[in-house]
């Protein structure tokens, strides 16, 4: 009998179905194999996994410029990544910012299998750059069940994988406007049992405003190999040096006068020209993974890591240089078996990480360090065991239930105190023990729908550096979040496949919401603001609106996707944040919308492919106004923006040939991304660059091995 089947060559920037598309026929059709996603660690296909998962490829990572993992981050619904200086990112993964005045909170983040996010709860996302991943999933919601703390999820990234038989050498350079440089070259070589990649990536940057020049260096190795017919061995080693200023935030009018300037100087503070404000980090990460399947139905997975830091932040009066040292493991034992005659997927794990830190807080005297203000040495140790079930019951059901029990405990001491306070100068916070359960049911209804329905249970305790602000305080009231969500979504396709959909409905009740506050010397301050309600809407659509195919000449009856086309995807999230019962400073915010969130957020993108390798991928953008303060009272305005990128790719032998350029903000939209909530002053505003162009090209030599 005859058949037909699609191969697509490009990947969708919103990957709401990783799976390839079969071309209708009313013979016979034929699917290829579906692509599966990590979602709770069941390795299943992402229509088979009850929890809103959204997934990034190298190809949705490559349709953007590379200077920045903004641009890509945001085409997934219900995900934030904003950068308020050049390298500084804030992640927000269905929640508000108002806990993250920089970095990442309520979200546990993995680097190839190794635990990324410290012990201490923060994340350097910064040092790494695009060039080096190959994929990023992101499980929205609580899930403590497998991942321990945060509520608002987990991101899952992976390194870039060369194609087995294959070795390369690639080398790549990009320039742009506002001092942009980039430079990548990698080397890698690929076989059935194993593969070895090595890469290294640096960017420079002049900034759009004052005092925002950045400079970054990685390098990165990573290999597989399999030691036995059922043994793998991974290592994963990565060196991130980097260095960006610190422009600060402007008030309305010095916004509306000159984005461009850094923050001026007060009768009472320095500006941050003056004082040199910048971040500056060297750290190292070492990780090896061994994983055993020591039979057909059980398997064990080991990741054991050490990390090193040394981080110098000169602020406007304070001047602070850590030293950290961070080491740990996850071990996951996974078992399946039959159960009444259906699937029965066990897993059992545990993850551990400790950390210790040195800080020391000094006068900050024009960029170099002063008197010694605080000597602290920060010891912190987090852990948690999980345990999870996945029964496939009859007509499609599939049943998971799964729970966590989560310890965290900090160790400070004031050796500056010592001499002082010889009984008064360490401090223990030891947080109570949370157990975050998560039950989810799905039902499969073919392949053009699948509905599930969740509830699940999360914590997120304070991160050390609210525990203890820039200014050197102890905050020894502060207190851990506390979050269930319950949650219905549906995927699958229409219209013969020529569209994809992924719709998750939620609504997730905090306790004891985080909330955070700037001072008039810019420290950020923190501080439980009681409970809040998030419920929200993220739809993801994607599909092709035309593909030309091809008949393969060996076998007659089958097609395959020649490479132009045009493909779509448009990307959609409603939130609607409240604050509950909460007073502060004498004033009532009950009711109030979720300070930092923005209610609509729309990221829409077209995928042509025109013949002679000639390719074209506009971007439309746009968030809605967002509230800077608890009494939203001051609102960030909503804006537009577009942005486009365009090449040609052409293979000419063994070498590929990539010649790109682009453009982002094409309207010149004013606008401030990573906005200082509560700041004190009205500085609450950081503007993104104006319009901006840049241009580059990869060389790429592949070779087959044997």
């Amino acid at each position: 009998m005859p058949y037909r089947y699609a191969a697509p060559l490009l990947l969708l920037p919103v990957t709401t179905l990783a799976q390839t598309t079969p071309l209708p026929d009313t013979t016979r059709a034929v699917t290829l194999p579906e692509a599966t996603v990590t979602g709770y660690g069941q390795q299943l296909p992402l229509r088979r996994t009850a929890a809103a998962v959204g997934t990034l490829t190298t190809r949705d990572f490559e349709r953007f410029p590379q200077n920045a993992l903004t641009q890509a981050v945001n085409t997934l619904p219900g995900v934030r990544l904003e950068e308020r200086a050049s390298g500084s990112y804030r992640l927000s993964v269905r929640g508000s910012t108002l806990r993250s005045p920089f970095g990442v909170r309520n979200t546990k983040v993995y680097y190839q299998g190794i635990p990324f996010t410290e012990a201490s709860g923060s994340t350097p996302l910064n040092l790494l750059d695009p060039a080096l991943l190959g994929g990023l999933e992101v499980v929205k919601g609580p899930a403590a069940s497998v991942y321990g703390a945060g509520t608002g999820g987990a991101v899952l990234l992976s390194g870039r994988r060369p194609t087995p038989g294959t070795s390369a050498a690639q080398v790549g350079f990009t320039a742009g406007s506002y001092g942009l440089r980039r430079y990548v070259a990698s080397v890698e070589t690929g076989s059935a049992t194993g593969y070895l990649r090595a890469t290294y990536a640096r960017q420079s940057l002049d900034g759009y405003r004052q005092q925002s020049a950045l400079r970054r260096d990685v390098l990165t190795l990573d290999g597989e190999w399999q030691a036995t017919e059922r043994q793998t061995v991974g290592l994963h080693a990565l060196y991130s040096d980097i260095n960006y200023q610190l422009p600060g935030g402007l008030t309305r009018a010095q916004f509306a006068a000159d984005p461009r300037q850094a923050r001026p100087g007060t009768a009472t503070a320095p500006g941050t020209v003056q004082q040199r404000t910048y971040y500056a980090s060297r750290t190292a990460l070492l990780g090896a993974t061994h994983e055993a399947r020591l039979t057909d139905q059980f398997s064990l997975r080991t990741t054991l890591y050490l990390s090193a830091s040394r981080i110098n932040t000169p602020y406007l009066v304070d001047f602070e240089r850590n030293t950290l040292l961070g080491g740990g493991g996850r071990t996951v034992a996974s078992y399946r078996t039959a159960l009444a005659g259906r699937t029965l997927r066990l897993q059992a794990g545990a993850e551990g990480q400790t950390g210790f830190e040195s800080s020391r807080n000094y006068q900050n005297r024009a960029g170099q360090p002063g008197t010694l203000r605080y000597d602290d040495e920060i010891r912190t140790l987090a852990g948690f065991a999980f345990a999870q079930a996945d029964y496939e019951l009859p007509a499609g059901l599939l049943l998971t239930a799964g729970a966590s029990y989560n310890r965290l405990r900090y160790r400070i001491s004031r050796l500056s105190d010592a001499a002082t306070k010889p009984t008064g100068y360490r401090l223990e916070r030891n947080f109570r023990p949370e157990v975050s359960p998560r039950v989810a049911l799905l039902r499969e209804f073919g392949p053009q729908l699948t509905v599930y329905g969740s509830v699940s249970t999360g914590f997120s305790p304070p991160t050390e550096e609210e525990i203890r602000p820039s200014d050197g305080s102890i905050n020894r009231a502060l207190q851990a979040e506390r979050g269930t969500s319950y949650e219905v979504g549906a995927r699958g396709t229409l219209l013969q496949e020529r569209l994809r959909y992924d719709v998750a409905l939620y609504d997730q009740r905090q306790r004891q919401t985080i909330t955070t506050r700037t001072n008039d010397l810019g420290t950020q301050l923190f501080a439980n603001a009681g409970n809040t309600r998030q419920r929200g809407i993220e739809v993801a659509l994607s599909g092709n609106v035309w593909r030309q195919m091809k008949q393969m000449p060996d076998v007659p009856d089958m097609v395959v996707t020649a490479g132009p086309g045009l493909w779509y995807f448009v990307s959609y999230t409603y939130n609607h944040y409240r604050f509950g019962d909460y007073e502060s400073g004498g004033q009532d915010f009950s009711g109030n919308r979720l300070t930092g969130t923005s209610p609509h957020t729309l990221t829409a993108g077209l995928d042509l492919v025109a013949p002679l390798g000639f390719y074209l991928s506009p971007t439309v953008n746009h968030q809605a106004r967002i509230f800077v303060n608890d009494a939203n009272t001051e609102a960030a305005p909503g804006y537009w923006t577009f942005g486009t990128r365009g090449g040609w790719r052409r293979s000419f032998g063994s070498f590929n040939v990539d010649v790109f350029g682009g453009a982002e903000n094409l309207t010149d939209r004013r606008y401030s991304l990573g906005n200082d909530l509560n700041a004190f002053g009205g500085r609450y505003f950081q503007p993104a660059p104006a319009r901006n162009w840049y241009a580059g090209l990869s060389l790429k030599k592949v070779k087959s091995v044997k």
